[in-house]
């Protein structure tokens, strides 16, 4: 059996494409953090790579943004490929068969007018602080 279960945020905005077969592919990231704390009291991060396809990667593609918490069902899949310099890579990924998403409207379009805020800030020469 492969079956697994995440929630977590979105690192990045989705990737949406088209294969040459004509069928729609979304990858994206999410950061999940761990149950316990590590020994020095940190709970660390895992950055999962998360594959949509057909309906479910244009509906991620249309909807899903950078932050946006989601929870995936899907199942772990791995790969090979040679890198440029020849080097064999493995890659572990998620394939989605259902994305919830866990970000309300709401919290979502204030999330875009707090960006838009923080994008028009303008940058201060340091001879103009106070300190």
């Amino acid at each position: 059996m492969n079956k697994i279960f995440l929630i977590g945020n979105l690192t990045r905005d989705p990737e949406l494409n088209v294969v040459s077969t004509g069928v729609s592919v979304c990858r994206f990231s999410i950061a999940v953090t761990r149950r316990f704390a590590s020994s020095d009291g940190n709970r660390e991060t895992d950055f999962i790579n998360i594959v949509a396809w057909r309906g479910l990667a244009d509906t991620c593609g249309k909807y899903l943004k950078k932050g946006n918490k989601v929870a995936i069902c899907g199942n772990l899949q791995t790969r090979s490929y040679e890198n440029k310099e020849g080097v064999k890579v493995n890659v572990f990924e998620v394939v989605a068969d259902e994305v919830e998403f866990l970000t309300s409207k709401a919290q979502a379009e204030a999330q875009v007018e707090k960006d838009d805020q923080v994008a028009e800030l303008q940058p201060i020469e340091d001879d103009d602080l106070p300190f």
